[in-house]
């Protein structure tokens, strides 16, 4: 089940700041090489993993139990796991308390413009490519003159938000966000995608905001936003 959500600011209002920070771009094919994510991170003093467990939950309880939701949290706690955390049976017996969340918006349409002057149609009588349209002009066809071609297409901003508490005082230690926006609304691929940004370089630099770049090959990039 798609699961869609006005983003909630409670890390400070720094959901609008991810839209904002820049043109945020997940590849807008569904089969781009490359992923591309706007992360915010804040924490303080983690604790080593040794010795120390975890358990993730869902922060909307509503979530919590869901099929669905244990997938994603499946993806949270192999991440965890491979930074040298250790599970937990249960979150009662957790160091670490790992919150989590996830959804996606309803889109917005975006319009994309193509066109200029150049030859429309190849020597060989073939009418050209570069996404122009034929054009005629004062009743004759003007190879020389190309109308634009206008395409509208669907973008959705999805997210993840991950909260790390120490379980037995309550003290926050990490704060997270990634966003992306993309032309695809299907949380199955776009969530272990925004798990993989969030725990790039993790836990990254307090209060930094980086766009991260997941890779197929896994040598995922990392910059850092103005």
């Amino acid at each position: 089940m798609t699961t869609t959500k006005n983003f909630r600011t409670g890390f400070g209002g720094r959901a609008s700041q991810l839209v904002l920070a820049g043109a945020i771009a997940v590849g807008l094919s569904a089969c781009a090489p490359s992923f591309k994510a706007d992360v915010s991170r804040f924490q303080a003093q983690l604790p080593a993993p040794q010795g120390q467990t975890f358990a993730v939950v869902a922060d909307d309880p509503a979530l919590q139990g869901g099929l669905e939701f244990d997938l994603y949290a499946d993806d949270v706690a192999a991440e965890m796991t491979q930074l040298g955390y250790a599970e937990a049976a249960s979150p009662e017996t957790a160091d670490l308390i790992v919150s989590f969340d996830y959804g996606v918006d309803n889109g917005r349409e975006r319009v994309r413009s193509t066109g200029g002057f150049g030859p429309a149609f190849s020597p060989w009588g073939r009418f050209g490519g570069f996404g122009f349209r034929r054009a005629y002009a004062f009743g004759f066809y003007d190879p020389w003159l190309a109308a634009p071609e206008v395409r509208s297409y669907t973008v959705y901003t999805s997210e993840v938000e991950m909260k790390i508490d120490n379980a037995a005082t309550g003290e926050r230690l990490f704060e997270g966000e990634a966003q992306a926006v993309s032309r695809s609304n299907r949380l199955q691929r776009l969530v272990p995608n925004l798990v993989d940004a969030i725990f790039t370089d993790f836990p990254g630099n307090s209060g930094e905001i980086v766009r991260i770049t997941v890779k197929d090959d896994g040598r995922n990039e990392v910059r850092e936003l103005d």
